[in-house]
């Protein structure tokens, strides 16, 4: 120190325009020659600093095209780094000579460094959440440790992110924003899995104990949102209030704020609206949530997404290269939950499509289609016209091929759940037929397509099981579509088309179509007058047997009457000789009893009668076979 006051003493400031100001100046000035001086450095232009001080510099930095004129004595007692640097060019040039040296590779560049300088300088630095991660990046690089004096910036930094950011959910958030450009640094000193898991440790609290601002909160977490929007009582948060927070870190830092959240047991549908939501941010202008026509696939070959970046309303805008797309999507394909539904079906459509277009990884793209077939019957036909690409007048307008796949992941699935409860096989053949009902549809639609194979046509037709189509004039139309669409089909295979509908599931209107339709081959149309004639023949005997349902009905009740006349006539000649058979002397004393019997027997004529005169509303021919007059006639006498 005491050289350097002496050096102090023997040098004038005039001799390199320095302006001598104290150590603890925060302000910004300017003089009559143009230099502004702020926080102890002079500022002479974009690409200069001057640290402000009697004594002129012995020691030049150039960091990122920015040139540093400070003093040896206050860096390289703080920074060990610097010491051996100039230690090895003094060996070289010798001690008084002006000692140059580059950092190219300092982390956050020269805006860290001028942090540092001050730092060493004894200028009070203020550490934020904005840019404790580059100090402390840059400290660990220039080697500011506590070998070199109590207190150095990398204790501090280390410190600060200890007990205030990993308190703060908001700094978090923040510490992990700036952690973006000091890879591998960030890396290496675990700054990055330490703000992910605070942010992922946060982010599993219940929402009822959330007392801390969030995005969407406004000035207080007790702010309610949107109806509808709200788990729970309206004053706490929604479970999904972290989302929009981590969905503006870059895609590799929010997957590992997703990862983390994964592993604490976040459920699987947030997961899926967190994935969901980032795409929504970063992949908007890629077509991602806009359905888009056919003709306007022609600048798919070069896709540009803008990106969100800071700012509130005003973010700025920047675009990415097919590269950097493809990363977000391949990224955002590998932490979807495998649980059904987490996502929409629509999103998984139109991310496999960027998917397929990008050129993403095949093992990833073979995921998303397993995810869209385990949910194919939520999909609607604009979802899966994916066109074609490369773009080539002798391709197909659509991709076939990936339908077809979609087709047989679901069909998996399908003949997985055969062996479950019986309310679950409903559910699965319910979404067969709904699941058929959408190829139809887009066969109907691509077989327009004259660049379209024939065999392309068959195996998607053919590829869902039978049962899975009650009725298949959807699928004729379609076949009825392309065969006009491709007139030059030989028989041969117009015959093998047609192979895949069923005349016996056709509407009698389809029927009357096809068996005018000069385009199907002969053979299919004898079929289908061969099946009308059936359907006719089956009804007309449907007709024949009820009638004669109605005439042996007939019969067997004229049967049933005849013989309740024959019981109410033995009935009668009963109560004659019972009469006959009392002696007079106990006439008397059978007068209740005869009474009784003959009321009896009043009653039973009078049912029978109007039984017989209205034989067709009686009981049923089974209760009147059921009494035995014979037996009770004997049971009498």
């Amino acid at each position: 120190m005491n050289r350097w006051e002496a050096m102090e003493r023997e040098n004038h400031v005039a001799e390199r325009g320095l302006v001598p100001v104290s150590a603890g100046d925060v302000q910004v000035q300017h003089d009559h020659g143009g230099a502004a001086k702020t926080d102890g450095f002079v500022r002479r232009d974009q690409s200069c600093r001057y640290a402000s001080s009697d004594i002129p510099s012995d020691l030049l930095v150039k960091v990122g095209g920015v040139n540093f004129h400070v003093h040896k004595h206050p860096m390289v007692t703080r920074s060990a780094r610097l010491a051996r640097l100039v230690d090895e060019a003094s060996a070289l040039h010798g001690p008084d000579a002006v000692t140059v040296l580059e950092l190219p590779d300092l982390p956050g560049g020269h805006g860290a460094f001028e942090l540092a300088a001050k730092f060493c300088y004894g200028v009070v630095v203020d550490i934020t959440a904005a840019n404790v991660a580059v100090l402390r990046c840059a400290a660990e690089y220039l080697e500011m440790t506590e070998e070199m004096e109590e207190g150095n910036l990398a204790f501090r930094a280390e410190a600060f992110l200890s007990y205030v950011v990993a308190s703060s959910w908001r700094d978090s958030v923040v510490v992990l924003r700036a952690c973006e450009g000091l890879s591998p640094w960030a890396d290496d000193l675990q700054l990055v899995r330490r703000c992910s898991e605070s942010v992922a440790a946060k982010a599993c609290t219940s929402p009822r104990a959330v007392r801390w601002a969030y995005a969407g909160s406004r000035t207080s977490p007790k702010t309610p949102r949107a109806a509808g929007t709200s788990t729970g009582n309206s004053g706490s948060p929604p479970a999904d209030w972290w989302v929009d927070d981590v969905c503006v870190l870059r895609i590799d830092h929010f997957v590992r704020v997703v990862t983390a959240v994964q592993a604490r047991g976040m459920r699987p549908d947030l997961i899926g609206a967190a994935v969901t939501r980032y795409a929504s941010k970063w992949l908007s202008s890629a077509g991602l949530l806009n359905k888009e026509s056919p003709a306007s696939h022609g600048g798919f070959g070069v896709l540009q997404m803008v990106v969100a970046g800071e700012g509130d309303e005003d973010d700025t805008q920047a675009e990415m290269t097919a590269s950097e797309q493809r990363r977000i999507i391949e990224s955002l394909i590998s932490i979807i939950p495998p649980k059904k539904d987490c996502v929409s079906c629509s999103f998984l459509l139109r991310l496999l499509r960027l998917a397929v277009v990008l050129k993403a990884a095949p093992a990833l793209v073979t995921e998303v289609e397993k995810h869209v077939g385990v949910q194919l019957d939520q999909a609607a036909l604009p979802d899966i016209l994916v066109p074609s690409y490369p773009y080539a007048r002798s391709e197909a307008a659509y991709d076939v091929d990936l339908v077809q796949r979609l087709v047989e992941q679901f069909v998996v699935q399908e003949q997985s759940g055969r062996g479950k409860e019986k309310q679950e096989q409903q559910q699965h053949s319910c979404k067969a037929l709904q699941v058929a009902s959408l190829i139809d549809s887009y066969l109907s639609e691509v077989s327009r397509d004259r660049n379209l194979a024939l065999g392309k046509f068959q195996a998607l037709a053919e590829s869902l099981p039978e049962s899975a189509r009650v009725c298949h004039d959807g699928l004729y139309r379609a076949v009825d579509s392309y065969l006009k669409a491709h007139p030059a089909l030989t028989d041969h295979e117009r015959k093998r088309l047609c192979r895949a509908v069923d005349c016996g599931k056709l509407s009698r209107e389809v029927r009357t179509h096809a068996a005018q339709n000069e385009r199907l081959p002969l053979r299919v149309v004898v079929q289908v007058l061969l099946s009308e004639q059936a359907k006719m023949a089956g009804a007309l005997g449907r007709v024949g047997k009820k009638e004669d349902d109605v005439n042996a009905l007939r019969l067997e009740v004229e049967s049933v009457n005849a013989k309740y006349m024959e019981l109410q006539r033995e009935v009668e000649l009963l109560q004659g000789q019972l009469e006959r058979m009392l002696p007079p002397s106990e006439e008397a004393k059978q007068q209740n009893v005869s009474a009784g019997w003959t009321s009896g027997w009043k009653k039973l004529g009078r049912l029978g009668r109007i039984q017989v005169e209205q034989p067709v509303v009686t009981a049923a021919p089974g209760e009147t076979r059921s009494r035995e007059p014979r037996r009770r006639r004997n049971s009498a006498s």
